[in-house]
């Protein structure tokens, strides 16, 4: 395959005049710039990609790190990251990582070896001390509350939506509440039960840790939810579900369970996803497509 060196001798030109018309600079002349093209087009020549992001020592690559690419939460999240990647001329290089820290450390390692420029972490298994290792090497953003200053971070307050709903659902006179989270060890998830612990605090409740249930993630797992509240004495009267998906699917085992809601079981869904408005589901919106810091009840 022809490089500049090749193009530059049957042009009659110099690599120095060969770079810059690949590069399009508007100091050549037209018969010079006429001979490199004609070169070009004979020898079928076409740029060492590599050779230029190491001139240049950029990829326009972005490194996304996801658990999961089906679920709706993260579908909409890497929407708005493909949108904004798409305005601004880079790529998407996508990690799907099943919570698995070994792939979380291969997409940093990419990072290291100058393979992409910068990293999207959406949710992680990784410590924050491994992440913050990495910065020297490219740009790193977390998608949430981080305490630190030296990772950027863009967030929804998990925990002052979490309280709100709760509270939402005292003031309609329940008192005994639980929530469905997708796993315990994620970091909205720790803000998420701080909320919970404080709320019952505040209003001198029993904490009950078997209202808090754990690998909630898809429509399926609705069924999963009511049949361990079923084994529940008391069973809680009302559900924060933490996504719209696992929200539809209870209320759809509810209806063949006879089991009324709100009447039985009251239930809040997050991401304000649109199977909550076609099954009536009050969610919480958390804005994700403007990425700000705020929610709102839909009811």
């Amino acid at each position: 395959m022809a490089n500049i060196k090749d193009l530059a001798k049957m042009a009659g030109v110099s690599k120095t005049t060969v770079s810059r018309v690949l590069n399009n600079h508007p100091y050549v002349s037209e018969e010079k710039k006429n001979a490199v093209l004609k070169a070009i087009q004979l020898t079928n020549y076409q740029k060492n990609i590599n050779a230029v992001h190491l001139s240049t020592g950029k990829t326009q690559l972005i490194g996304v790190i996801l658990p999961f690419s089906d679920h709706p939460y993260f579908a909409q999240l890497l929407k708005g990251i493909a949108k904004q990647a798409l305005d601004n001329n880079y790529k998407l290089v996508l990690f799907q990582t099943d919570y698995l820290e070994s792939r979380e450390r291969e997409a940093l390692q990419m990072l290291k070896q100058k393979q992409i420029d910068s990293l999207i972490i959406c949710s992680r298994s990784c410590d924050l001390s491994v992440i913050e290792e990495h910065l020297q090497f490219g740009q790193i953003v977390l998608c949430e509350m981080s305490k630190g200053e030296k990772l950027s971070s863009t967030y929804v307050d998990h925990y002052k939506i979490f309280f709100s709903a709760l509270e939402y659902l005292y003031h309609k006179g329940h008192r005994k509440i639980g929530y469905c989270i997708s796993r315990k060890t994620g970091t909205n998830s720790g803000y998420r039960e701080k909320a919970y612990r404080d709320f019952v605090e505040k209003y001198n409740l029993f904490f009950q840790p078997n209202y808090i249930i754990n690998e909630c993630i898809y429509f399926e797992d609705g069924e999963k939810v009511i049949n361990r509240l079923k084994e529940m004495d008391p069973p809680p009267s009302a559900l924060l579900v933490t996504n719209d998906q696992v929200a539809a699917g209870i209320v759809t085992f509810c209806q063949s369970q006879n089991i009324s809601i709100p009447d039985e079981l009251a239930i809040i869904g997050f991401d304000n996803q649109p199977i909550a408005k076609m099954m009536n589901i009050t969610t919480i919106d958390t804005l994700l497509k403007r990425w700000e810091k705020a929610y709102s009840f839909k009811q």
